[in-house]
C-alpha cells in the first residue's frame, strides 16, 4: 500500500482537486454552483468590456478574456465559501473540531490545541491574536467552564495586561456553533500589536513548559484540509 502524499508536499492544482473531492462528499451540488458562477461571471465579464472603447476582433478578445477572468474569480469565490462550509459539517461534533476550524485563521494569529484537558476530552485551544489571548473550550459544557476559568487563572499570571476571551464551541445556549467560530474569534477587536504579541507568545512558551504532555485528540480535519487554508480562504 502506497504512503499518502502530505497535502503541503502536494501541488496547487493537487491540493484544489482533493479539496473539491472532500468538499463534494457533503456538498453534491458544488460543481453546479461552481459552474453556475463561472457562467455568471463569464456574462457580467464579457457585457463589461464589450461595452468599453473598441471594435471588431479586437473588442471580442478582450471581451472573452475579460469573461473569463471574472468568471474564473467567480467561480474560485463560490467554491472557497462551499468547500469551507462541507468542511466545517463534516468536523462538527467530532473531538478537536473547534482546534481544526482555528487553524484555518490566517496570518497574525497564533494557535496552540489543547492547552488544557480532562480525561473524557474536554480540551480548551488557546488563539493569540490581536484581540489577545482568547480560550476556546469544547466538550461537556460544565467540565469545559471549569476547565475555561483554570486556563485563565493560569494565563491572567503570566500575562496580567493581556486582555482574556473565553469562548465555548457548540450548539448550546451562550455556545459558538462551529461554522460561526472563526467569525466570532476576528470580532473580538484589537487589542495588541506586532510588539505586544510578541512579548505575549514568550510568556506563554514559558507557562506551556511546566506543562505535561498534551494527549491531543484525533483531529476531524479530512487529510485533503490540512494544508488547504489557503485555498478555503480564497487565496
Amino acid at each position: 500500500m502506497s504512503t499518502p502524499v502530505p497535502p503541503e508536499k502536494l501541488s496547487r492544482r493537487q491540493q484544489l482537486v482533493q479539496t473539491y473531492k472532500m468538499a463534494r462528499k457533503s456538498d453534491t451540488r458544488i460543481g453546479l454552483w461552481m459552474l453556475g458562477a463561472f457562467l455568471l461571471g463569464f456574462a457580467v465579464g464579457f457585457g463589461i468590456f464589450w461595452i468599453l472603447p473598441g471594435s471588431g476582433v479586437l473588442g471580442l478578445v478582450l471581451s472573452v478574456v475579460g469573461g473569463l477572468l471574472i468568471g474564473f474569480l467567480a467561480m474560485m469565490i463560490i467554491f472557497g465559501r462551499r468547500a469551507q462550509a462541507a468542511a466545517f459539517n463534516q468536523m462538527n461534533g467530532q473531538p478537536g473540531a473547534a482546534a481544526a476550524a482555528l487553524g484555518m485563521l490566517r496570518r497574525g494569529w497564533k494557535t496552540e490545541p489543547a492547552v488544557g484537558f480532562t480525561k473524557q476530552q474536554d480540551v480548551v485551544h488557546r488563539v493569540v491574536g490581536p484581540p489577545g489571548i482568547v480560550l476556546v473550550g469544547e466538550g461537556s459544557p460544565t467540565r469545559v467552564k471549569q476547565l475555561l476559568i483554570n486556563e485563565r487563572r493560569k494565563h491572567s499570571r503570566v500575562c496580567p495586561d493581556t486582555p482574556i476571551h473565553e469562548v465555548v464551541c457548540g450548539d448550546g445556549e451562550g455556545q459558538v456553533p462551529l461554522n460561526k467560530l472563526l467569525k466570532h474569534v476576528t470580532k473580538l477587536g484589537k487589542n495588541i500589536k506586532g510588539a505586544q504579541m510578541t512579548d505575549v507568545l514568550g510568556r506563554l512558551r514559558a507557562l506551556d513548559a511546566t506543562r505535561g504532555n498534551t494527549p491531543i485528540p484525533k483531529g476531524p480535519m479530512p487529510t485533503s484540509m490540512k494544508g488547504q487554508r489557503g485555498n478555503l480562504r480564497g487565496r
